[in-house]
This record gives structure tokens, sequence and C-alpha cells, in this order.
């Protein structure tokens, strides 16, 4: 089993090890049952001591994650301690090198009737009949772009339909500074890959995107959770961090943040700018949900104050038109944007040119009056469930009403155990995104997302209705 362990690391090499193994339970990539290796082959595979090792194991079975049994080995937890057949063990000790995969479990709840844990926009309220339409002519009038190789940096066109968006949001680019990714999750990817390396700091906001962390968590990146509060991340905190571990990467959502929604305010913008300018450091700018706020247009990108390269703009299109087209832009200025060029090239030989130029149209023409009309919808959708949270949360929960975006973010009073909430939920085919995922540390959180535009208006007031239920007796039997 191979572990990225980094010696230079504030934490100790127990933690490291306890904590790299706990996300891969949680993720899934070790499961119930599975022997874990012995106490010594990992200490010789990980070149520490026998004794390091156990403190890890110790750690482990504490928390309830593993349990171990003299002369048989360490087993992962389950209510049973089960055993898996012999057929096929030899994967389970086939080394790979995911130190955790969350995302891919966020997805895993398909048969639900209530999914309030996916942060997206149901169907009948995106362009589908308009970007199929134009699906459908492309096909039949230019079949020969299904034979045809994308250039790996976009499709010219689309790349000055999206410079040109960019341009009335502030952000002066040229069409060779933007690269049309598959989506901003790809770009992130890219970004990470290209730049980041194991033992290398990058900043987060705490919480933060569970996507982004599995990644950088990938490359072996040592990453440092920066707390936040109304107006976005500390970066006074993160100024003081700084001084004792620079940073390769800083990573941020400032607007409409996922999970937590808040924003990011301009003063803390421009500081953050100037951090990165000093260290000589990037940040990336991740940019889902700007074009959905529900008041007043929120404050300027990172990107439209960047006079040196130093952040990469990461803005998704796929996700506000269709998150099947998986569609973004990053844009970045000279050496970063080739260097990622060439990444993707190696990553996927260019974006599919068929998707590119579907969505062209619709983005060029109509994507304003339809995302204007868009913020309506949504921040009705937002108020209803603003009314839901007011008559029916328990005594303790806490929320922030956001300004835009998709998701609201509550924390529960107390430590509930939010898997047994999550199991009772599932029951009443309610889902919902634990906290846990959208941080990397040990620490368990106290805090759900709850995505109010994944559903139609009814089911979604239903659902959120028998949840907050769920919850006021959940909370009760734990009091």
């Amino acid at each position: 089993m191979h572990i990225d362990l980094i010696r230079t690391s504030s934490k100790s090499l127990p933690h490291q090890i306890s904590e790299t193994l706990s996300q891969r339970i949680s993720s899934g990539l070790l499961q119930q049952g599975v022997r874990l290796p012995s106490v010594r082959s990992l200490a010789t595979a990980l070149r520490v001591s026998q004794v390091t090792v156990s403190k890890a194991y110790d750690v482990l079975e504490k928390r309830g994650l593993i349990y171990c049994r003299q002369g048989k080995g360490c087993f992962v937890a389950d209510p049973e301690h089960t055993r898996r057949q012999e057929d096929g063990r030899w994967q389970d000790v086939y080394d790979d090198y995911l130190p955790r995969a969350q995302l891919w479990r966020n997805f895993d709840y398909s048969e639900v009737k209530y999914p309030f844990h996916i942060a997206a926009i149901h169907s009948e309220l995106l362009p589908l009949k308009n970007i199929g339409d134009s699906f459908a002519s492309l096909v039949t009038q230019q079949p020969e772009l299904m034979a045809t190789y994308g250039n790996f940096q976009g499709d010219l066109e689309l790349r000055g339909i999206m410079r040109d968006h960019l341009k009335t949001r502030g952000i002066a680019l040229a069409s060779s500074d933007v690269m049309i990714t598959s989506g901003t999750q790809q770009g992130i990817d890219l970004v990470a890959r290209t730049f980041v390396g194991p033992g290398d700091t990058v900043y987060l906001e705490a919480p933060s995107y569970t996507g982004a962390i599995d990644v950088f968590a990938g490359r072996g990146a040592e990453m440092i959770f920066v707390p936040t509060d109304s107006e976005g991340m500390r970066v006074d905190i993160l100024t003081r961090m700084c001084d004792q571990r620079p940073p390769k990467l800083i990573y941020t959502i400032p607007t409409f943040q996922n999970p937590s929604g808040v924003t990011m305010s301009i003063a803390k913008r421009q500081r953050l700018l100037e951090l990165a300018r000093s260290y000589r450091c990037l940040i990336v700018e991740d940019d889902p949900f700007s074009d959905l706020y529900f008041h007043a247009p929120p404050p300027p990108t990172i990107k439209s104050m960047d006079s040196e390269g130093h952040v990469v703009y990461m803005k998704s299109f796929s996700k506000v038109i269709a998150p099947g087209c998986r569609i973004a832009c990053v844009a970045a200025g000279g050496n970063i944007l080739s260097r990622l060029i060439a990444a993707k090239s190696a990553s996927d030989l260019g974006s599919p040119l068929l998707t590119q130029r579907a969505v062209l149209p619709f983005i060029a023409g109509k994507y304003e009056t339809y995302a204007a009309q868009l913020r309506v919808t949504l921040r009705g959708r937002m108020e209803k469930a603003a009314k839901l949270l007011k008559l029916y949360a328990p005594p303790g929960v806490k929320y922030i009403l956001p300004e835009g975006g998709l998701n609201l973010w509550l924390e529960l009073p107390a430590s509930p155990d939010i898997g047994k909430l999550h199991e009772l939920a599932e029951q009443e085919s309610i889902s919902f995104l634990p906290g846990d995922v959208c941080y990397s540390a040990e620490t368990p959180s106290r805090h759900i997302r709850l995505c109010y535009s994944q559903m139609n208006e009814t089911d979604m007031e239903e659902g959120l209705r028998l949840f907050l239920r769920l919850l006021g007796r959940f909370l009760q039997m734990g009091s």
C-alpha cells in the first residue's frame, strides 16, 4: 500500500498514516472486511518504524474504523465484522495511489426520491431543447465533426465567445488566453498535475469543494484549511499561516462558495491577490455560480484585478446550461496557460469538438437572457426553502441564507452522528452531503449541505419538510 508521507510536515507520521487510511475507508476505497497490511509490512513499505504504524492503527481502532485480532491482523470494520470471499482477494492488496476519493460517492444516490446531495439544477429549468436541437442539426448537417479531433486549447470560435463573455465581467483577455476544458473539475486537475507535487503547500477555504480536495490529495499536497467568516476566507489568518509555510497555490471559490454559500468581500479579494504577488504563487479562482446572484451582482472577480498573471480563473458553463456537456473555460496568461494546454493534450487530446459547437450558439446568443430568468427562479426556490427552514428547523440548527448559488449550509448543534442521520435519511429516500467530505482533517464536521435546485419545486418543498422533521426527531434522540 502506497502512502505519500511528508516528513517535513507539521503533522506527525502516525497522524498522516491514520488520516490517509481513514479517508480511504470513508470514501469506500477500502471496503468493509478488507484486511490491512501487517504492521511490519506497512512499516517496511513506508520506511517508518513499526511503532509509527502501530500508533496509526491504534487511532483508527479507537475511532471504530478498523478492528484488530491477535494473530489474524487488522480489518476494516463493519457492524457484523464480516469477511469477504477469498475470490479476488489479490485486488485488496494491489497498490494504488489514491489517498481519498470522496467525489464519486457524492453521486451514488440515484434511486432516492429527494436528492439534496448534488449541487445541480433540475432539468426542467435547463435549456436542454435548445442545445439538443443544436446537436441534432450538427450531426445531420456536419457529421464530419464526429470524425475530427478538436484543438487541444479548444474551438477558436467558442474561445472567442467565452473571451467576450468574460470581458463583460471585467476580465480583459485575448482568445489565446482561454482554454476549453471538460468542466472545471478537469481544469483543477490540470493545474494540480502541472504545478503541485508531493509536499507542496496548498491553501483552501474551510470548508471547500470535495472534488478539489480529492485532486490535491492525489498529488500528495500538504493541504492547509483556512477558516472563513461571513465575508469569505480569513485572509488575515492565511497571511500568518504563509509566514510559516509559503504557499505553492491558493484555491478559492470566492463567490457563493461551495459548500458554505458565503461571498468573499472585495477587500479580501484584493488582499489575497497581494499575498499571491508577494509569495509569487498561483491563485485558482473557481467560479461556478457568479451568474446566479439573487439581488446585486457579486464583487469583481480576483482575475479582473490581476495584472501579473497570478490568477488561473475557471468558469463552468455546463453547470448552468447542461451538466452532461461538460464545458468550462480556463483563463490564464503566458507560460502558465501554455503548460496547462500541454497537460491537457496528454490528458484527453482535446475536448469533443461536437459538444463545443453544440453549446456555442446558446452561449453566444441566449445565455444572458436565460441567466437572468434563472436567477429569478432560483431566488424563488431559495426563498421557499428559507420559509421551510424557519418553520421546521429544529432549535440549535444554524444557517445563513445565501445571496446566490444553489446550496444551503446547515450547522447542527453539539456533535451529532451525521453518519447515522445519513442512514435514517436514506430510509426516507432523502440524501444530503455530509460536511466531513468538505474537509481533509479527521475532525468530524457538524455541517450538512442541501441543494434546493436539484428537484422540481413540489418535491423540493416536500422533501425538505420531511428531512427537517426527521432531523428534529434525530436531534431529540441524541439529547
